[in-house]
């Protein structure tokens, strides 16, 4: 019975609408959860900002998925691209699979973790004497149609950065070893987070992360007072806390979900994919990295908003998020704080 109760216990989570400024990077979060492909999101700011809370609160606030059960890649009952290759087999045998439901997967990667803690290791010895492809699971097959936070991750080993960024961009993990080799579907949300001080990732790793935000102290006292209250009110009483903020998050809950189901119908015109593309020519952004999300971006901002057709605010609101972390050619150099991006934006835009 305990057990049970145990079970049914779970750390009350700080509602994202109840989070206080950080405009820039909630707004990237939200944008990703309904686009994925945009990226991943990397959030540079101060100490104490809030950054691992509001990462939490916004995989705490999406709906639960439907997953085979107990499968260690968190596999899709129906989508192919979304289970792992012992799901696949068992459909094609015709056998018959029970589903569950699981909150939205939300892995914190630790900063001493090693390759194969990260990416999962084969039992070399079992496939010598038994044949058989045994396979340990890592972060990144847990952190399947989820999130996957990495903090300080300017200190990680660019190796690892290497592999998260690969896995991220492909939506597969391949794990090899002595000849064998298992993949996986590893298709999951990015998101890095450091302190400035502690220094830059190299723009060749930077330039892979969709979107830059930038979060900074809150300077205002009142502003400051409110955030603690909140804070402190929260922790005194979790649960009447999250009852107050039931509808505001159930609403934005819904304007997620309806923004996933209407992206694919989304356009953006001829002429603004020109001009974004200007600004990017003009800015001298590497590759065509910068373009790509930028469209991406745009139409999860205008599905975010219930429309078909991206419009120029809905660029002008995403433009620097996706551009500002492009324009460093010397790793010595600092990240534009988005001024650069934001005048050459107006120029291109004829906007005054």
């Amino acid at each position: 019975m305990v057990t049970q109760d145990l079970k049914k216990f779970e750390t009350p989570v700080f509602p994202f609408t109840a989070i206080v400024g950080q405009e820039e990077m909630k707004l990237a979060l939200q944008l990703n959860v309904i686009d994925p492909k945009i990226g991943g999101v990397m959030i540079m700011g101060d100490r104490g900002t809030g950054k691992s809370t509001t990462i939490r609160a916004i995989a705490d606030l999406l709906p639960e998925i439907t997953i085979v059960k107990d499968d260690p890649f968190n596999s899709h009952p129906t989508d192919l691209d979304l289970m792992g290759n012992d799901v696949k087999q068992s459909i094609i045998n015709g056998e018959k699979l029970q589903n569950d439901f699981i909150k939205i997967p939300m892995i914190d990667l630790p900063l001493g973790a090693t390759e194969d803690r990260v990416c999962g290791t084969i039992d070399i010895e079992k496939a010598l004497t038994e044949g058989i492809k045994a396979f340990e699971p890592g972060l990144l097959a847990k952190a399947n149609r989820g999130l996957l936070y990495v903090d300080e991750v300017n200190l990680l080993d660019d190796h690892l950065v290497d592999i998260l960024l690969d896995s991220a961009a492909s939506g597969w993990n391949t794990v090899e070893r002595e000849g064998i080799s298992i993949r996986h579907p590893a298709r999951f949300v990015l998101v890095g987070s450091g302190n400035p001080e502690e220094g830059e990732l190299r723009p060749q790793l930077l330039d892979r992360f969709g979107m830059h935000a930038e979060i900074r102290t809150v300077k205002d006292p009142i502003l400051r007072v409110k955030v603690v209250e909140e804070r402190t009110s929260f922790d005194q009483n979790p649960n009447l806390w999250i009852e107050n903020y039931a509808e505001e998050q159930s609403k934005l809950r819904d304007n997620i979900v309806n923004a996933q189901n209407l992206l694919a119908d989304v356009t953006i015109g001829y002429e603004l994919r020109v001009k974004i593309s200007e600004v990017c020519s003009k800015l001298d952004v590497d590759g065509l990295r910068g373009d790509i999300v930028t469209n991406r971006a745009a139409k999860a901002y205008a599905a975010y908003n219930g429309r078909q057709e991206v419009t120029v605010n809905d660029i002008a609101k995403i433009i620097t998020l996706c551009l500002r972390h492009r324009l460093r050619k010397d790793p010595l150099e600092t990240i534009d704080s988005g001024s650069k991006v934001d005048k050459v934006f107006k120029e291109i835009f004829e906007l005054d």
